[in-house]
């Protein structure tokens, strides 16, 4: 009897949640759309501009590929 009222709830919250996911408007993001601004603008918000330049070392000579053998 227990695991038959157990199984009824789930199957009544499964019928529940397809219903509750067919009544909902499908919604598209777009790139536009996204709520995601844009590099650009993520750039201007940190202030990368006013960051000093800095010069970046050639590592590859200092670690060398494997040597062939």
């Amino acid at each position: 009897m227990k695991r038959r009222m157990i199984s009824a709830l789930a199957t009544i919250a499964l019928i529940a949640a397809a219903a509750a996911m067919l009544r909902s408007p499908r919604t598209e993001m777009s790139a536009e759309t996204a709520a995601m601004p844009s590099l650009q603008q993520l750039h201007t918000a940190a202030g990368v501009n006013k960051l000093p330049n800095q010069e970046i070392e050639d590592h590859a000579l200092m670690f060398p590929n494997a040597a062939k053998r």
